[in-house]
């Protein structure tokens, strides 16, 4: 079976395959040699994400059933942080989780993904920065406050702490915080409505996706393609390539 990797997230990652999504462009990169699954789930925090793990990553039973029908992914990337960094007396204060909570929620899915495949690459994702203004016109509950559910400030703590889990396990991380404040006009040009991703956004996800992959050794130049391209058919005999 062709080797997989999943994306495991909140609804950064949920609509990661839509048309310009960071999800689909990495399903098209890889789209002769590795599936890419989505396990994306609008709204979680880790809190959340944590207690459905073994309902989302379920193990191989017996009869060879289970994530990946006993195939062990190549990679996963975990994507939580935005919602978990909602403010405690804000609106959407159910999402939140405390920082601490937060950091250990992380090491315990990364525990989790390694306990079940030691040989699988965890890749984190920290939590893209925040357009405050952004988030006071596109709200997605009552607002009776008129403040922002969500700061760049906080979600910057969150960032960090995703950051340290990364080198407390020894696993890359793409720190999105980070990288996205480094372009102008960030908070329009990447964010949509404050926190969901724009089509460039998305290509910076992408392209930083790929490129950590690389990092590990997962990129095309290395992994087989499942069966032989058109330019390696033989037009005068084309059935004995598919014999090999």
């Amino acid at each position: 079976m062709r080797p997989k990797i999943y994306l495991f997230g909140d609804s950064i990652t949920e609509a990661s395959f839509d048309d310009g999504g960071w999800g689909a462009s990495l399903a098209h990169h890889f789209s002769r040699s590795v599936d890419v699954v989505l396990r994306g789930y609008s709204g979680y925090n880790t809190r959340w994400a944590l207690h459905v793990l073994e309902r989302v990553f379920p193990a191989v039973d017996s009869g060879g059933e289970g994530v990946g029908d006993g195939v062990v992914p190549l990679a996963v990337t975990v994507f939580f942080g935005a919602n978990d960094a909602c403010l405690p007396d804000r609106c959407s204060a159910f999402q939140h989780v405390p920082l601490h909570e937060y950091k250990q929620n992380l090491l315990a899915i990364v525990s989790f993904l390694k306990k079940r495949w030691p040989t699988t690459l965890v890749l984190l994702i920290t939590p893209p920065p925040i357009d405050e203004e952004g988030r006071l016109q596109y709200p997605y509950v009552e607002n009776p406050l008129g403040l922002p559910e969500r700061t760049n400030e906080a979600a910057g703590a969150y960032a960090g702490a995703c950051v340290a889990v990364a080198g407390e396990c020894g696993i890359p991380v793409v720190d999105l915080w980070t990288k996205m404040q480094q372009f102008p006009n960030w908070e329009k040009a990447y964010l949509r409505d404050g926190l969901h991703l724009t089509q460039i956004g998305n290509k910076i996800v992408f392209e930083e996706v790929v490129t950590s992959l690389r990092e590990k050794g997962l990129s095309l130049e290395i992994l087989p393609v499942d069966l032989p391209l058109i330019s390696e058919i033989d037009p005068n005999d084309p059935l004995k390539d598919f014999q090999k």
